[in-house]
């Protein structure tokens, strides 16, 4: 790294990135937990800004995405992991394979939970995962917002998880906001003194390609839900950007000639339904106009080959 101005900025390629104070903090942070506890609607809500796609239906999450949020005092980079499940395929041992990776690459460890719902086993296996870890853990308690009026045992389970493994604990709504400053707060106490890991303004690490991919992914799982599951990946085959629109071609893969049905609809109604609603996320990601055509390929049992896991973008991280 080449310095400019020790004072001010030191230049890395093509952005400039500010000398940190001595008193800022800096780190990574793990968000871990079951599928479908709110990770990916958390870190949104944190960074102010849709980089993750939710979906009601569980273990989404497919890549550690990172989520940068910056702030006077600390830089603190979130990596969204996939819900940890027992996996069926081989790409659920990839996820899971890298959310455990996860756990010992970060310098906190937050360990989201369902907080309308009683302490599980999901629960409890994945506390002993984290104890084994030597790095801190914070305990959230997710969606209090949607909390029972009489909470008392769901959070005197939480309570004695959080006390065998000598744990903080913190309450919060990823989708109000309520208790998220008070969690950034607990977060920053964490983190050592360190350096700007990006520039102040970036929000994620991942390139606007992947966005794009992950937003048609979104609507694809909200307008089929449980018809064409997890067997979708998307291929961002051209980004073509113009004064006036930019024109995105995107590859939808699936395993089944009857999911690639589903996908397409009757008359391509169900495939223009997923291209406008993923067209206006993506010109809100880009801020401009966007052309977006999507086709849809047949290829069998994707999720069980290393060579097409891995020509989707799907390795175990190093």
């Amino acid at each position: 790294m080449t310095s400019i101005d020790s004072d001010i900025f030191s230049f890395s390629g093509e952005v400039l990135v500010p000398q940190a104070s001595p008193e800022f903090k800096s780190g990574f942070i793990g968000i871990i937990g079951r599928p479908n506890v709110g990770k990916s609607t958390l870190m949104n809500e944190v960074v102010g800004q849709k980089i993750a796609i939710t979906s009601p239906v569980a273990q989404t999450t497919r890549n550690r995405l990172r989520g940068i949020l910056t702030t006077p005092e600390a830089q603190l980079i979130f990596v969204d992991t996939p819900g940890i499940h027992k996996p069926h395929h081989q790409l659920g041992e990839v996820l899971v394979k890298n959310a455990k990776i996860a756990i010992e690459s970060v310098d906190v460890l937050l360990f989201v939970v369902d907080g309308t719902v009683a302490c599980g086993a999901g629960d409890r296996f994945i506390a002993e995962l984290l104890s084994r870890s030597q790095t801190p853990v914070i305990l959230g308690l997710n969606k209090i917002d949607q909390q029972p009026s009489d909470t008392q045992i769901i959070d005197d389970s939480y309570a004695q998880l959080a006390e065998v493994h000598q744990w903080q604990t913190v309450k919060f709504s990823a989708k109000t906001n309520a208790g998220i400053p008070q969690l950034k707060d607990l977060l920053i106490e964490h983190l050592e003194y360190g350096p700007y890991y990006y520039p102040p303004d970036l929000v994620t690490d991942q390139p606007e390609r992947f966005i794009m991919g992950e937003l048609i992914r979104e609507q694809i799982l909200l307008l089929t839900r449980e018809e064409v599951p997890h067997s979708v990946a998307i291929a961002i085959d051209l980004v073509e950007e113009t004064p006036s629109i930019t024109r995105v071609l995107a590859t939808i893969n699936v395993e089944r000639d009857s999911q690639k049905g589903i996908l397409i609809g009757k008359g391509g109604t169900m495939l223009k339904s997923i291209g406008s609603a993923a067209r206006e996320q993506i010109q809100k990601l880009i801020a401009g106009k966007v052309y977006l055509e999507l086709f849809v390929k047949v290829q069998p049992k994707w999720r069980q080959s290393r060579n097409s896991l891995a020509e989707l973008g799907y390795r175990v991280e190093e």
